[in-house]
Formats: C-alpha cells, sequence, structure tokens
C-alpha cells in the first residue's frame, strides 16, 4: 500500500504536548543538551554541529543514559545523501571464549563488560566530515555545565539513584556520581571538574587524546589496576566506520537503518512483513493494528537473536534477512486471530540517549549514543568523568554463535537511528525511540504512526506502546485502550499492564519530521526533554 496521508496535528494522548516547529530544529531527552544543539545553530553551525554539541552535553547532564565512554551511531542526510556511520567499540584483544568460561553469561558490570568505547569517535569523525563549527566550539557548553554545574531534571534524578544503589561499588562509581555519599536530587547543581578537563582534551585533540594519548593511558592503567584487560593498542586500534543503510519500503516512504551489529533491521523486517499483510485497513489504535504489529514483531526479534552480531561474523546476510520473497515467508505465518510464539526462520540466499536535528539547509541528522544499562558498567576511570558502557553483555557464550565472545569483535547493540525517506528520494524524518531491545520495537512503532497514519510526531511519541518480552508475553503502558487489552488477550496474547514511569521499559522517542521548507518535532513526554527551533 503506497500513500502519503495528511499530517494530523491533533493529540489525542495524555500530555496534549504540541509539536514544535520551525526551521532549524533539536530534540533531544533534557531541555539543556537541546538548547547546546540549538546555541551552534544560532551561531551559524549546521545540523551535525547542533548533534554533536548535543551529544556531549549529554553526557554531563544525562550521565544515567550515556557517558563519555558510550558507543554511538548516526544516520546523516547531507542535503544529497544519506550516510551511515558505526561508531561502536570492538572487544579488547585479550576477550576469548574460555576467559568467560564458567560464566552463565557475559558480565554486565566492571570491567569485563567494557569494550572499546566510540562515541568521542562518532563526534569527531562527524565534525570532520560534515561540521562547519571549529570542534573546540561545540563542546564548550558541555564543558560549562560540568564545570559550573547545572540543575539536575527529576527523571535523570530518579534513575540517578537506581544507579547508584546498583553500581555504586564498581570503581570510581562513588566518588564521581554520588557526591556526599547519595545520588543528587531534582534541582541540585551537579558539577564535575574531571568532566570538563576531560572533554577540554577531547576538544583541544579533536578526540586524540581518548585513543592515542593522555586519556587513553589513563583507562588502559584503570583497567590494568580493576582485573580488566583493555590496552592502549584496543584503544589505538578503533575505527568508526562508514557503513551505509539498509532500506525497507514501507507505505510509500523508505525507512533506513544501520547494518548489524545493531538491531535496526528488526525493524525493517517487521515493517516489511507489515506491508506485506497490507496492515492499514483499520485505525492505528485497533486491536488487529495492534495484533498485527505485535505478530510481525515477534518475528523479526527472533531472527535478530539467531543471527544478528558484528556484520563480519554473520552467517546470514542482511539482504538474505530482508528479501520480500523470505519476509512475505515470514509474514504467512502470522494468524490474524491468534497470538504465536515464533521461532527464528531460515533465510535463502539471495538504558541510551537519542538526538535528532535539523537545519534551514536541509541537513537532517539522527544520532544515538548510550551506555548501555543505565551507567553502564559502573566504570568510572578516576578524575576524568569518563564512564564506561557495559557493551560487553551483548555478546553471546554459546559456542558457535555469530555473536559469541571473541576478541576485536562488535557484540550486537540495540542503540540504533533511523531515518525515513520519500519514494521520490527527498528525506521525510529523522527519528529514534532509547531504550535498550524496545528501540526496534519503538522504530516499528514511530512508523506506522507517522509515515502510515499521519499522525504528527508529538502525538506518535506519546502514544500507549507495547512491547515484546518473550513467548506470547506483551507489556503494555497504563494508557493502552482497556478494550484493547481484553482484545488482546482473547486472542492468545499473555499482557502485562506496567504501572509507574514508562521511561523504564518503554524508551524515550525524539523525532523531526520535515514537512515542505519548515521541519515539526516531538519529545517524548516520558524523559525530560525537550523539542527546540526557530
Amino acid at each position: 500500500m503506497t500513500h502519503s496521508p495528511i499530517l494530523d496535528f491533533t493529540n489525542p494522548y495524555p500530555s496534549a504536548r504540541s509539536a514544535v516547529m520551525g526551521r532549524n530544529i533539536v530534540s533531544t531527552s533534557q531541555p539543556l543538551a537541546a538548547q547546546a544543539g540549538l546555541r551552534m545553530l544560532l551561531a551559524g553551525g549546521n545540523a551535525v554541529d547542533a548533534a554533536i554539541a548535543a551529544a556531549m552535553a549529554l553526557t554531563v547532564v544525562e550521565p544515567t543514559g550515556c557517558g563519555l565512554g558510550s558507543d554511538g551511531f548516526a544516520i546523516v542526510w547531507d542535503g544529497k545523501e544519506l550516510h551511515g556511520l558505526n561508531a561502536s567499540g570492538r572487544s579488547p584483544a585479550a576477550w576469548s571464549a574460555d576467559r568467560f568460561a564458567g560464566h552463565a553469561a557475559m558480565p554486565d558490570k566492571g570491567w569485563d563488560a567494557v569494550t572499546v568505547p566510540g562515541a568521542v569517535s562518532a563526534w569527531s569523525t562527524l565534525s570532520h566530515r560534515f561540521g562547519r563549527l571549529p570542534f573546540a566550539a561545540l563542546a564548550a557548553p558541555a564543558i560549562d555545565y560540568a564545570r559550573n554545574g547545572f540543575p539536575v531534571s527529576p527523571v535523570i534524578s530518579h534513575l540517578w539513584g537506581l544507579g547508584g544503589e546498583r553500581l555504586g561499588g564498581q570503581p570510581g562509581f562513588a566518588d564521581c556520581f554520588l557526591p556526599g555519599g547519595r545520588a543528587p536530587r531534582p534541582g541540585e547543581l551537579f558539577r564535575s571538574e574531571g568532566h570538563a578537563s576531560t572533554l577540554e582534551a577531547i576538544a583541544d585533540s579533536r578526540g586524540e587524546s581518548f585513543y592515542r594519548g593522555p586519556l587513553a593511558r589513563k583507562m588502559a592503567a584503570h583497567a590494568r589496576e580493576n582485573g580488566g584487560v583493555m590496552t592502549e593498542d584496543d584503544l589505538a586500534a578503533h575505527s568508526a566506520d562508514w557503513c551505509g543503510t539498509l532500506a525497507q519500503p514501507f507505505s510509500g516512504s523508505v525507512v533506513h537503518e544501520l547494518p548489524p551489529n545493531g538491531q535496526g533491521i528488526a525493524t525493517l523486517m517487521a515493517l516489511g512483513m507489515l506491508e506485506s499483510l497490507g496492515i492499514g485497513n483499520q485505525p492505528v489504535d485497533d486491536i488487529d493494528t495492534v495484533h498485527l504489529s505485535i505478530e510481525a514483531m515477534k518475528l523479526a526479534l527472533a531472527d535478530l537473536h539467531q543471527y544478528n552480531a558484528d556484520i563480519d561474523a554473520m552467517r546470514v546476510t542482511p539482504a538474505e534477512l530482508l528479501a520480500p520473497a523470505y519476509l512475505a515467508e515470514r509474514a504467512r505465518l502470522i494468524h490474524r486471530q491468534q497470538a504465536g510464539d515464533p521461532g527464528h526462520g531460515a533465510p535463502r540466499p539471495g538504558g541510551t540517549v537519542y538526538v535528532a536535528t535539523a537545519d534551514a539547509s536541509g541537513m537532517m541528522v539522527s544520532f544515538i549514543q548510550s551506555n548501555y544499562m543505565g551507567f553502564g558498567s559502573g566504570v568510572v576511570v578516576p578524575g576524568t568523568g569518563i564512564s564506561l558502557q557495559n557493551r560487553g553483555h551483548g555478546f553471546t557464550l554459546a559456542a558457535g554463535h555469530a555473536n559469541q565472545v571473541g576478541p576485536s569483535k562488535r557484540p550486537s547493540h540495540t542503540i540504533i537511528p533511523a531515518f525515513a525517506m520519500h519514494a521520490d528520494g527527498t528525506p521525510q524524518m529523522a527519528f529514534g525511540v532509547m531504550g535498550g531491545p524496545m528501540q526496534s520495537q519503538g522504530h516499528l512503532q514511530m512508523a506506522l504512526r507517522v509515515l502510515h497514519y499521519g499522525q504528527n510526531p508529538q502525538a506518535a511519541a506519546d502514544a500507549p506502546r507495547w512491547r515484546v518480552t518473550g513467548g506470547r508475553q506483551v507489556a503494555v503502558e497504563t494508557g493502552f485502550d482497556a478494550g484493547v487489552v481484553k482484545a488482546l488477550q482473547a486472542r492468545g496474547h499473555a499482557i502485562t499492564v506496567e504501572r509507574g514511569n514508562g521511561v523504564f521499559a518503554f524508551g524515550g522517542a525524539q523525532l523531526v519530521l520535515k514537512r515542505g521548507e519548515a521541519y515539526i518535532a516531538g519529545s517524548d513526554p516520558r524523559k525530560d526533554g525537550q523539542a527546540v527551533g526557530y
């Protein structure tokens, strides 16, 4: 089905926020970071400059989701062409299956959970190729927030407390993040001189210090002192790779995701199945629409868990997983009136923060960075503010699996940016939904709402979400229509209504939609975020 829906500017969901419009836009999960990006646009910078400044600021003002030791990915529309960047890190060269023998699963805390952090390389690589402002200027807001302090926002304060309870004993964590022995309360100022100094070193060296300089030496020394095996050579060997995108036609648009090791391919597979099924004859929140979406996502996730890995280690190619005939075959397994519990198919050859920016020249950026599980590994290099991700937990210990832990290898990754193009090759939307395994599921729900049903970005971000959790089990938010919940249960879905703040389980969406010469943005009310523009 191909159509271009008329955009609906109403918002029937509880926040009732209006979408933000402008010719230059930044949308992200923390207001101070959004404004850091806006400052770059006002200073004559472009959307890449704005995304980098916001991302740097987020390492300070939202440390519960990212840090200087994060990984990062980006999709950039430069005005003529779409580019994909994979800046996720690889495992230390000394990691082998034998190193983790006896573990039930890969560690999620400490140095044995840390792969080489890639976010800094994402900033420098993007700036070098596309940036307009000096790299050092992009760090100025983040340095100011770190050195002079910023008031901690409410959702982040709560997540900070949870992270402190879980990770307070990890090396360096309490000294950096628990001043006075506790997490900052909402509105309290937090300062980190070490973080500010590190940002200055990154800014002055365009990231070189982080991978091949004093900061790299500090990270490697801290690893040795605490039982880790990451070395200066591991850090120096890191590279951010231009990788292109994978594409899936959907409802008159083309949705783009990065190739594996990220999970974005699951979104494309599910959208391809829905296209094959002809979804869209019923309203967006109707039982039939929700049921088919859940079932397609289950099938896609089953294949993701079986096949996704470092692309150099995969035994099934992305092209094989996205082949129309294979997706149609998978879609035929979906029963329109009954929940399934599918396994993976056999294709034949054939935690996180997110930033969306756009500028008046037409450049658009979809950027994501993350420490994975909240504060990640909990490891903080003393005196630097460098909190390190725990991406190593994304490997499996299953012998022979494509994603089995090994040396100098990228793990299967949760964080993914997304982008939509019109069928005529013009840009349509930069979007993302941060939140671990929710991300590919959230992308599907955003694409369905905006691209097919014409909901405005703010309404799409506000709408109640579902999340496949395994087997026939599905979690839904408390705002989900009770009648639809009952209808899903009648079709065999095991529904759990999850109470509390949805950011823990249902992610945080940011979207920027291009409409003519302007942009329309939404920011998720589950987080402290903000869309700003002029």
